[in-house]
């Protein structure tokens, strides 16, 4: 394994393949682990119910590769928000909380990351942001007690669009097992100051997102996924030049929806190597 881990995101590789076939791709195209997804689909969600034997074979085949499943990118909170003005919608949120937390436990999953959304699909408002604030504190407390760290992903809406804002929720719980999991293409799509916003969560920072994304402009709503590495906005070279200087030692994850793809494999491939261009441009590897 190198120096700075580097993973890919289950999503990238394509989609009908076994778990030991997937963590044996990523191996091959040379990815040191893969992030799991625990989307709102039935399919991936129908993974929380998965049986002991289940949950062990997933473990030999980590072990038999060397490919680890350090992260879950647990989305399913668009469709079961903590917010919600339904509270069968709540509950919901929670079991899928707690099975996720007991799932992560099981499979030496160390970080779950959390979309930073009170709601999705429904109108925000101050009680949409208090119940969140409610789901959340529990979530910790339950993550906690797992020692499962929960990282909040700064997204693609306003909400959650910066570290900056992510401070606010950190300074209110303040929990060793809550920290962040900037996406470098969401920060930047919003026009932070990406520099600043890493200096700012440098000491709680669980891995690193890298994707390229279009700028959210007064004319253009931006564009969050599915940006060819290179053709967004996005200053690679400068992320990396200011996490050597912060002397950043965690993972990175190159975030791709490439499951469908063509060839996806070709296109992870060609994305790690971009991604390592960048990285020796910026003076963050030799």
């Amino acid at each position: 394994m190198r120096v700075h881990p580097l993973g890919i995101y289950e999503k990238a590789l394509p989609k009908h393949l076994s778990w030991p076939e997937r963590l044996a791709l990523a191996k091959s195209c040379g990815f040191d682990f893969v992030e799991m997804s625990l989307d709102e689909t039935d399919e991936r969600l129908a993974r929380l119910e998965w049986s002991t034997t289940q949950r062990a074979s997933l473990v030999e085949a980590m072990l038999e590769s060397g490919v680890t499943i350090p992260s879950m990118c647990l989305s399913a909170h668009r469709r079961f928000p903590f917010g919600s003005h339904d509270e069968t919608v709540r509950e919901r949120a929670r079991e899928v909380m707690s099975k996720a937390i007991k799932l992560a436990r099981d499979l030496g999953i160390r970080t779950i990351q959390l979309a930073g959304y009170d709601v999705y699909y429904e109108e925000r408002d101050e009680g949409t942001q208090q119940r969140f604030a409610e789901g959340l504190a529990w979530a910790v407390e339950q993550a906690a007690g797992a020692q499962v760290m929960l990282a909040v992903e700064i997204m693609d809406t306003e909400f959650m669009n910066s570290i900056t804002k992510w401070k606010k929720w950190d300074n209110l719980l303040s929990s060793p097992w809550f920290s962040v999991y900037p996406d470098v293409g969401n920060l930047s799509a919003w026009g932070n100051d990406v520099s600043a916003e890493l200096t700012l969560g440098i000491d709680r920072i669980a891995a690193i997102h890298l994707k390229d994304t279009q700028l959210v402009t007064a004319t253009s709503a931006g564009q969050f996924r599915d940006v060819p590495f290179g053709e967004g906005c996005v200053d690679f070279v400068g992320v990396f030049r200011t996490l050597k200087q912060l002397n950043y030692r965690g993972a990175f994850l190159v975030e791709m929806w490439t499951e469908k793809a063509k060839e996806p494999v070709l296109e992870i491939i060609q994305a790690r190597r971009w991604i390592e261009e960048r990285m020796q441009e910026g003076g963050f590897v030799c």
